[in-house]
């Protein structure tokens, strides 16, 4: 079995939270289980491969997204600050399979406070490795961002791909959904929804 404790490659929160053993057990047990021969030279390093990479791309389960807060002060400030076109990589906790697009965060500071703008798309990283909806990342990110800084208005929108509806199902490649959150200012004031979505797609279409 594979030493993952001392591999210096993986995110320490999953070397010490996570049974990445047990993981490639499982792994090699679903490759059994469709028919596969996992002694074959192709599948036989597969398992290791499957729970490093999970090891990654759920990293976000273990890791508190306040670590990746800087909050910066700057008096004076309070107009609206867009952090746009974020890539982002997640899995669909429905069938484990990958989602991905972009997130789009407008917010406006209270008493100057400002996040930096990496620790922005440091936080849409971190929510987006674990197992996700959508629906779910999205009010996330809205949330993270009202604590770390007590903003008086946020809106998030993520447009993404499902592999879950292009690879299987419906069969739709090419199909985007749409999600956005609202809080504060963005929720209660019609006019500082619609000038934060306005600055959204304005980033969005490049016009």
């Amino acid at each position: 079995m594979y030493d993952y404790m001392n591999d210096d490659q993986l995110p320490v929160e999953s070397r010490q939270n996570m049974d990445l053993p047990k993981i490639e057990d499982a792994v090699r047990m679903i490759l059994e289980a469709i028919g596969e021969d996992t002694s074959r030279e192709g599948l036989q390093e597969t398992p290791k491969r499957v729970a490093r990479m999970y090891a990654e791309i759920f990293s976000g389960l273990h890791r508190d997204v306040k670590e990746d807060v800087k909050v910066f002060n700057e008096p004076g400030n309070d107009e609206m600050i867009l952090i746009g076109d974020i890539p982002f990589y997640s899995m669909c906790e429905h069938h484990l399979l990958p989602f991905h697009g972009k997130a789009h965060v407008v917010y406006i500071p209270r008493e100057g406070k400002i996040l930096g703008l990496s620790k922005v798309a440091r936080i849409v990283d971190t929510l987006s490795r674990k197992p996700q909806v959508q629906e779910r990342l999205t009010s996330e990110i809205a949330d993270k961002i009202i604590e770390a800084v007590d903003a008086r208005s946020v809106c998030v929108v993520i447009e993404a791909e499902h592999l879950c509806m292009t690879m299987r199902g419906i069969r739709k490649p090419g199909s985007k959904t749409v999600t956005s959150a609202m809080r504060g200012g963005c929720r209660t004031d019609a006019r500082t929804r619609n000038e934060a979505l306005a600055l959204i797609n304005r980033q969005r279409t490049g016009t």
